[in-house]
C-alpha cells in the first residue's frame, strides 16, 4: 500500500504512519496500522509459482544501504513506521468522519492515531501464538518441545534425533532444512497433504534474461506463472481424480517403487480442497531418500520421557520435537472494531470485493490469494484502494460505506477450503456473498478486470460528505 500511495503525486503527505509490534522487519512487512507481531521464524518456501507472480507494479522496491526500504521516487518508509506499537482498538466516528486508533507501546504507554482512512495489512493468523493440540504426557518428555512460532534462538539440533509434528507447508520446510545437520528428522502427521516438487530456478525466466528487456521478461513470467497457478486450481475442482493422479505419479517417481506413496503421500480429500505443499528442487524426496529424514504416518497415543508412543504401538525417540501443529486465525491483529459505538462482530459482517465489510465505513484489509500467491490479490487490493481514495477526493466525500442492500445474496463461507485451521475458524472470519461484490473469485484475473477497471461508484459503496464542516482531512 505504501508503494503504490507513494507513486501518486504529494506522496510524503499521503503517505500514513505504519504500525508495527517488531522491530525486525521479516517476511510480511506491514503497510499500514497492525496489531499483529509479525515474522515467523521458519515460513514455507516461496516457489516460482507463486514468488515470480509478486506484485510489483511501477514504483518497485529498492533497498537503500542493505536496510531501509525506498521506493523509486527515493521515499524511506522506514521514516513512517512506528516500530513496537500494537494496535489494540479503532474507534469509528461518523459525525468527524474519522478513525481513532489506540495502541500500546513496548514500554506499556498508550499512543493514539486518528485518521480518515484506515488500512490493515496484519494477515490471519494470530502470530502471537499457534494452535496446539494438546497431547497426554507432555510434561514427561525430557527433550526439548518447541513451537516454530516460538522458535528458540539457542536451539541446537545438530547431531540431534528430531520429530516434527505435522504435514504442511511448515513441516515440509522444516524436515530438509533440520535434516542437513541433526542426526535424524521424522515428519510425522496424522494425515497426509498433496506435496508438489517445482524448481527453484524458472527455466523460462533464465532462458529470457538478456534476450527481452527486463520489464518484459518479468510480465511474461509473471503471467506464466499466473496461469499455470490458475489452471492447476481450476483443473483440480473440475477434474480431481486426473489432478491427484499427476501428483501421485510425481511423487513415486521421485521416491522410487519401493516407496509407499498410498500411505505417506496420499490424502483424504481432493487437490486444493486445502492448500498445497510446494518444495523446492525435491529437497524433502531428497532428504528421504538420503535416509536422514523419514515420514511417520500415524497418531500420538502419548509423550514419553524419550519421545513419543504412536496409536501403532511404535516409539519414536526424539531429543526435540517440533510442534508445526497450525496456525489460529486471527482478523486484524485481534484489534478491536467499534462504529459509532456499537463494537462490530467482524465475522458477522461480509466481506466486500475480500477487503472491506458491510457497514464499515473507510476501513479496508489487505487479504491475499489462498491458492495463488498472496501478494497479488494484496497487490490488487492496495490499488483499489488507491482508486478509492481518489475517487472520494474528487466527489468531496468524507467516507465510504459497504452497504448489502440486495436481499437475495446468500451467506456463504470466506474460504472454501476443508484444512483444519479455516474450520477452526468459522466464527472468526467474515462471510462472502454468493453475488458480486460480495463473492470472492479467488481468480487473479477476474479480479484484476474487476479492481483495476470496473467502476468504484458500482451501486453498492455508499459514498457521503462530512457531517460536519471541515471535518473531511
Amino acid at each position: 500500500m505504501a508503494r503504490h500511495i507513494t507513486c501518486k503525486p504529494n506522496a510524503r503527505k499521503k503517505l500514513p504512519p505504519i504500525g508495527r509490534t517488531k522491530r525486525d522487519r521479516g517476511n510480511m512487512g506491514p503497510v499500514s496500522l497492525s496489531g499483529s507481531a509479525l515474522g515467523l521464524r521458519h515460513v514455507h518456501v516461496g516457489l516460482p509459482v507463486s514468488s515470480v507472480a509478486r506484485g510489483e507494479g511501477d514504483c518497485g522496491w529498492a533497498v537503500h544501504s542493505a536496510v531501509y526500504p525506498r521506493n523509486r521516487a527515493g521515499i524511506r518508509i522506514d521514516r513512517k513506521i512506528r516500530y513496537g506499537h500494537r494496535v489494540k482498538a479503532a474507534w469509528w466516528s461518523s459525525a468527524d468522519a474519522a478513525w481513532t486508533v489506540e495502541a500500546t507501546k513496548a514500554d506499556g504507554s498508550a499512543a493514539r492515531f486518528t485518521c480518515n482512512f484506515l488500512y490493515m495489512c496484519s494477515g490471519y493468523y494470530d502470530y502471537a501464538g499457534g494452535y496446539m493440540p494438546g497431547w497426554p504426557g507432555m510434561e514427561k518428555f525430557r527433550g526439548r518441545i518447541v513451537h516454530p512460532q516460538k522458535w528458540p534462538e539457542d536451539l541446537e539440533y545438530k547431531d540431534q534425533r528430531v520429530v516434527v509434528i505435522g504435514s504442511g507447508a511448515t513441516s515440509v520446510t522444516l524436515v530438509p532444512a533440520m535434516a542437513e545437520a541433526a542426526k535424524h528428522v521424522y515428519m510425522l502427521q496424522r494425515s497426509p497433504s498433496y506435496v508438489l516438487a517445482l524448481p527453484s530456478e524458472d527455466l523460462v525466466a533464465s532462458w529470457l534474461r538478456g534476450k527481452v528487456p527486463a520489464g518484459l521478461g518479468y510480465a511474461i513470467v509473471r503471467w506464466k506463472n499466473v496461469l499455470i497457478a490458475m489452471f492447476l486450481f481450476q483443473k483440480s475442482r473440475r477434474k480431481p481424480e486426473k489432478i491427484k493422479k499427476w501428483i501421485l505419479g510425481l511423487a513415486k517417481k521421485s521416491l522410487g517403487p519401493d516407496y509407499d506413496v498410498a500411505k505417506h503421500f496420499t490424502p483424504r480429500y481432493n487437490p486444493w480442497d486445502q492448500r498445497l505443499c510446494f518444495i523446492p528442487d525435491e529437497d524433502l524426496f531428497r532428504a528421504i531418500r538420503s535416509g536422514k529424514a523419514s515420514v511417520v504416518t500415524d497418531e500420538i497415543e502419548t509423550f514419553t520421557e524419550k519421545g513419543l508412543r504412536l496409536r501403532s504401538g511404535e516409539e519414536l525417540e526424539s531429543d526435540i520435537i517440533v510442534t508445526a501443529t497450525g496456525l489460529k486465525v486471527q482478523l486484524m491483529g485481534g484489534m478491536e472494531v467499534w462504529v459509532d459505538g456499537a463494537r462490530v462482530i467482524l465475522s458477522r459482517a461480509m466481506s466486500y470485493k475480500g477487503m472491506m465489510y458491510s457497514d464499515v465505513p473507510n476501513l479496508a484489509s489487505s487479504f491475499g490469494y489462498t491458492n495463488a500467491s498472496w501478494t497479488l490479490k494484496s497487490d490488487l487490493t492496495a490499488e483499489y484502494v488507491c482508486r478509492l481514495l481518489k475517487h472520494m477526493d474528487a466527489g468531496g466525500y468524507a467516507r465510504c460505506t459497504p452497504r448489502k442492500r440486495d436481499e437475495s445474496i446468500a451467506e456463504e463461507p470466506a474460504i472454501d477450503f476443508s484444512s483444519g485451521y479455516i474450520q477452526r475458524a468459522k466464527d472468526v472470519l467474515p462471510k462472502q456473498g454468493s453475488k458480486r461484490p460480495w463473492k470472492l473469485h479467488q481468480n487473479y484475473a477476474l479480479d484484476l478486470l474487476e479492481f483495476r477497471f470496473a467502476s468504484v461508484d458500482d451501486g453498492t459503496m455508499e459514498f457521503a460528505r462530512a457531517e460536519k464542516q471541515g471535518s473531511a482531512k
